[in-house]
């Protein structure tokens, strides 16, 4: 899957901030220490945003999103749904009309009542820019969709739809109804506002008019920051708080320096081997069987994350509620890798080109290994290095072979994205039509433990028969300062939302 809200998109782009001595974008110098929680996230500041409800590619922008705007649900770091501007979302008998209620002491900014007119405008104004945020909340039709009355709206899906309250976790982010101008942040719903600087370093003021709980820290600057050592080197030297997406290098760097700390999230990162089944010699599956049985994972997991994260088992989302736990680690079975492309017609060799980038740390490093643990099952893998700023253009989805990207992303949106027959990015050409229906049977399943099972199931079979090679999940290592605290530590869309972090004195 293309890096769209995993931690952030095009990384590694040979641009290299150095912090010290900035500004914040209108001539004024941005406030250091004290009750100010300086955040360097992850973010190419010439792609840096306002608009919140289209394609959202720098982690920056995400995370001052999750601040200047509410949203109806969000994750909880064990997956499940937290409510926020939602109270309530109820189902009819048919699961294709939800009832969603909202809280009625939420306001904007300038005062204003947060109303359901203003959150149904804003579901639509995603709905209608499908195209760019590879169709988030298409599974609502929104011309049948209505505002009750201020605090109710009723969502209608287009089918049997039992994850609603999941599906309103996709960056819902609301802006007052009639909202056209994004060319400076528009009003806001969320736990801050933004007082001074630009989409690429911006400082915001807690907002005292939220709902919710008060922050702890009057005031967050988000700068991004597009190489992973300079945003690590900022929390070193002092010169911010928070470094989001560090490299496991530096992450190891910083082992016994008192007045830094690592914080772990699991299951985030992984770059699967990406295999086409609609291309040879990847379509006959005794190949694709024979190169997860040539990996050799543990070696992967040691020389790229540096030990931090876990053995993969080709599941794209082990972190989700829906993984199956009882699936056997597969083990390295060379011999048998080397019996079955004899059966595929390839006993002499396999020749076989693979593309990477270096657009996050190790995904060079990863390819290489993997080749050569490929050829002691005789199969030749010539590693071609592609341009990290053409790679999820030129590469993600069309090449035959090549290093992916996933980052804690739920199961029902990479299903979404990239594995149902109509996804906008089908990448290994995962097209089966019993497959989609098993999902859709599975939505349909008012009773959620019965519903997991069958998620699972199409997890399990994905495992067997797909084109990913998921070898490891590495942990996403954030860097802070030691008196960084209540830093959240979910994987995916949940790390986002940093209103309750603060500085201890």
């Amino acid at each position: 899957m293309r890096p769209l809200l995993k931690t952030a998109g095009a990384l590694g782009l040979g641009l290299a901030l150095t912090l010290s001595g900035c500004g914040d974008g209108d001539g004024a110098a941005a406030p250091f220490g004290g009750d100010t929680l300086r955040y360097v996230a992850v973010g190419a500041p010439a792609t840096a945003i306002n608009d919140p409800h289209g394609g959202i590619g720098n982690q920056s922008d995400l995370i001052r999103f999750a601040l200047l705007y509410d949203v109806l649900t969000k994750p909880k770091p064990d997956g499940t749904t937290e409510y926020r501007l939602a109270t309530s979302v109820t189902p009819d008998a048919a699961l294709t009309s939800w009832t969603v209620r909202l809280r009625q002491n939420a306001t904007f900014t300038d005062g204003r009542p947060v109303r359901a007119a203003d959150v149904l405008f804003s579901l639509r104004r995603v709905h209608q820019k499908a195209a760019e945020n590879f169709g988030r909340l298409q599974m609502f039709d929104m011309a049948r969709s209505r505002a009750v009355d201020d605090h109710t709206l009723e969502l209608v899906t287009t089918k049997p739809y039992a994850e609603a309250p999941r599906a309103l976790e996709s960056v819902t982010f609301v802006v007052p109804e009639g909202t056209t101008a994004f060319d400076k942040p528009p009003v806001g719903s969320g736990p801050y506002r933004m007082t001074r600087g630009t989409p690429q370093h911006a400082i915001l003021e807690r907002n005292d008019r939220w709902w919710g709980p008060k922050p702890a820290t009057r005031r967050i600057e988000v700068r991004a920051v597009v190489d992973p050592q300079a945003r690590a080197q900022a929390v070193v030297s002092g010169q911010a708080d928070v470094a989001a997406s560090v490299s496991p290098a530096s992450a190891r760097q910083a082992q016994g320096n008192e007045n830094v700390k690592v914080v772990h999230r699991s299951g985030v990162v992984m770059y699967p081997f990406v295999m086409r089944l609609d291309r040879k010699p990847f379509d006959d599956p005794r190949v694709r069987e024979a190169i997860k049985l040539a990996t050799n994972r543990q070696e992967l997991l040691d020389k790229v994350f540096l030990g931090y994260g876990k053995i993969g088992d080709d599941l794209l989302t082990p972190a989700d509620p829906s993984s199956p736990r009882d699936i056997s680690q597969r083990p390295r079975d060379v011999a048998k890798a080397k019996e079955l492309l004899r059966q595929a017609g390839h006993g002499s060799s396999l020749n076989l080109t693979l593309s990477t980038t270096t657009s996050y740390p190790g995904m060079d490093t990863a390819a290489n290994l993997f080749a050569q643990q490929l050829r002691e099952a005789g199969i030749t893998v010539r590693v071609k290095m592609e341009p990290p700023d053409t790679y999820w253009t030129k590469v993600f989805a069309k090449s035959d072979f090549y290093t992916g990207f996933f980052g804690g992303i739920p199961f029902l949106d990479v299903a979404r994205v990239s594995l149902l027959g109509d996804a906008p990015t089908n990448e290994t050409a995962w097209k089966r039509p019993a497959w989609d229906a098993g999902f859709d049977k599975a939505l349909a399943t008012k009773d959620e433990r019965k519903r997991r099972e069958e998620f699972g199931a199409l997890q399990r079979q994905l495992r067997d028969e797909g084109g990913y090679v998921v070898w490891a999940v590495g942990d996403g290592l954030d860097l802070t300062s030691s008196r960084v605290a209540d830093l959240p530590t979910g994987a995916g869309f949940e790390s986002n939302f940093v209103e309750r972090v603060r500085l201890t004195r």
